[in-house]
C-alpha cells in the first residue's frame, strides 16, 4: 500500500490546525483561553473532540473521571491496547496547543488509519484527559491517575474556590465519582502510552528541528520555605544585630540558583516569596518563598534537596533565624520506554529529519500512566519554547511532521518491542551528532 505523499504537501498539518482552532473557541475567557476541568467550557469540547472521533471512525465515551475515550479496534480480537492522547484543560489564559495538540493529532492519526482501511495488530484509544494543570481543585493528573489505579478515595472531597467539591463537579458533568476507583486498567491489557506535545523549550528550536524524542519526564519537588527572624526598627538597630529574616532567604535563594548552575539535569525555581506583615521600616520578622525543582533522575534531585535543606540550616544558624521547609508536592520521574523511543526516531528518519532526544522538564499525564504501562512522547517545536500563554505558537509544517510521524510510527510499532520502563531517570542514550548532551 502507497503512504508516499508529496515533501511540500502539509494538508494533514493544515487539518489539525483547522481543528485546534476550533476548539480553542471553547473557553471561559473570551480574551483568550481558559478551560478548567469540570466546567461548561470543559463539557463543550470534550463534546467536539467526541464527535471528531466518531468522524475519524471510533466509538467513543466519556468515563467517569471525565476522560472522553475514543477506541479504533485491532485486527484481532482481544488483542491489547495502545493509548494516545493529552489533555485538554488548560491553565488560564492559556494558548492553544498544550494538551489540545496531542489529542487532535492522534485523532487525525486514526482518521489516516481508518480512510486507508487499516487494522493495526493492537487497538488504539484516543484519550482526551482534563485535569492535567490542576488548576480548579488542589489535584491533578486525575485521569490519568485513575486509569493506573492511583487516586485516592480522600481526593473527591477536594474543593474548588467556590467550595463545590470534585465528587460534586464530577457528577453535574457526567462523571461519576463512585465509579473512579474501577477505572484502574489491568497492565497486561494495555500495550503502552505516547502522546504528542509541544516542546515547552527552546531545544529543537536551537536545533531547527520541528520533532523530537522525550526520553523521560521530569521529577518534581516543591516546597515551601519559611524563615523566621526578629522584627525590629530599620533606624535603631545596627546591622551586626539583625536577625533578619528576608536578608536570610535571600542568600537562601542564591544557594537554590548556585545549586541548580552547578548540578547538570537540574533545574530550580523560586517563584514566589512574601513577607507577611512587612513594613518599609520594620526590619522583616518572617519570610515564606516556595521551591521548585526538577531533574530527570529522581537521584539527582534527591541529591540536591538534600543539599540545600543543609545549606538552608548553615544560613539560619549564622544569620540567628529559625528555618522550616513544608513539601508539597513530590512525583518521581518517568523514564520512556526504550521501545517506544526506538520507534520514533526511526520514524523520524524515515521523514527524513534527524532524530534528537531531549527531556522534559514540564509534567504530563505520562508520570501517572508510567506506573500502568511504558510511555512515550514526540515533542514537536514550539516558538522562543513559550507555553502556558496566548503568544504560545507552532507552525503548520511542524504539526504537520509532527501527525505524519505518529501514523508512521503506529504503521510500523512491534507490539513485541515494549518493555515496561524505569522510573529512575532517563534511559541513557548516544547523542547523535551535533545533539546537546
Amino acid at each position: 500500500m502507497q503512504h508516499d505523499r508529496p515533501l511540500n504537501d502539509t494538508s494533514l498539518g493544515a487539518a489539525v490546525m483547522a481543528q485546534l482552532d476550533a476548539l480553542a473557541r471553547f473557553s471561559a475567557d473570551a480574551e483568550g483561553l481558559t478551560r478548567l476541568y469540570l466546567t461548561p467550557a470543559h463539557a463543550d469540547a470534550a463534546r467536539q473532540v467526541a464527535a471528531w472521533m466518531e468522524e475519524a471512525g471510533m466509538t467513543t465515551r466519556l468515563d467517569a473521571a471525565a476522560t472522553v475515550i475514543g477506541r479504533y479496534e485491532a485486527a484481532t480480537p482481544g488483542a491489547p491496547t495502545l493509548l494516545l492522547g493529552s489533555h485538554i484543560d488548560t491553565v488560564r489564559h492559556a494558548g492553544r496547543y498544550d494538551g489540545n495538540l496531542g489529542v487532535v493529532t492522534a485523532i487525525a492519526a486514526v482518521k489516516q488509519l481508518h480512510e486507508a482501511g487499516e487494522r493495526l495488530p493492537f487497538a488504539i484509544e484516543v484519550l482526551a484527559f482534563g485535569d492535567e494543570e490542576g488548576v480548579r481543585f488542589p489535584v491533578t493528573l486525575t485521569g490519568s491517575r485513575a486509569l493506573a489505579g492511583l487516586v485516592r478515595p480522600e481526593v473527591l472531597a477536594a474543593r474548588d474556590g467556590d467550595g463545590v467539591s470534585l465528587a460534586q463537579a464530577l457528577r453535574d458533568f457526567g462523571g461519576d465519582p463512585d465509579g473512579v476507583a474501577r477505572l484502574a486498567r489491568d497492565p497486561a491489557s494495555v500495550l503502552g502510552y505516547l502522546e504528542v506535545h509541544i516542546e515547552q523549550g527552546p531545544v529543537l528550536e536551537e536545533a531547527d528541528l520541528p520533532v523530537g524524542i522525550v526520553t523521560a519526564i521530569a521529577g518534581a519537588s516543591r516546597l515551601v520555605v519559611t524563615v523566621e527572624g526578629r522584627a525590629g526598627h530599620a533606624g535603631t538597630v545596627p546591622m551586626a544585630l539583625r536577625h533578619d529574616a528576608l536578608a536570610a532567604a535571600a542568600e537562601m535563594v542564591l544557594a537554590i540558583e548556585s545549586e541548580a548552575k552547578g548540578t547538570p539535569d537540574l533545574v530550580a525555581t523560586v517563584g514566589q516569596i512574601e513577607v507577611p506583615r512587612g513594613a518599609v521600616n520594620v526590619i522583616p520578622a518572617l519570610t515564606r518563598f516556595t521551591l521548585d525543582l526538577r531533574s530527570p533522575s529522581d537521584a539527582v534531585r534527591h541529591a540536591a534537596l538534600a543539599r540545600l535543606r543543609a545549606a538552608f540550616a548553615a544560613t539560619a544558624e549564622r544569620r540567628g533565624v529559625a528555618v522550616s521547609a513544608q513539601a508539597t508536592y513530590d512525583e518521581p520521574a518517568a523514564s520512556c520506554a526504550p521501545g517506544l523511543m526506538h520507534a520514533i526516531a526511526d520514524g523520524i528518519a524515515r521523514l527524513g529529519f534527524r532524530p534528537l532526544h531531549l527531556a522534559s522538564g514540564a509534567g504530563h499525564d505520562g508520570l501517572a500512566l508510567a506506573g500502568l504501562c511504558p510511555i512515550g512522547m514526540i515533542f514537536v517545536r514550539c516558538a522562543g519554547g513559550l507555553s502556558h500563554s496566548p503568544a504560545e505558537s507552532v507552525t503548520t509544517e511542524d504539526v504537520d511532521a509532527a501527525t505524519r510521524l505518529l501514523v508512521d510510527v503506529l504503521r510500523h510499532l512491534r507490539p513485541e518491542s515494549l518493555a515496561r520502563p524505569s522510573l529512575e531517570g532517563p534511559v541513557p542514550l548516544p547523542h547523535q551528532p551535533g545533539e546537546t548532551p
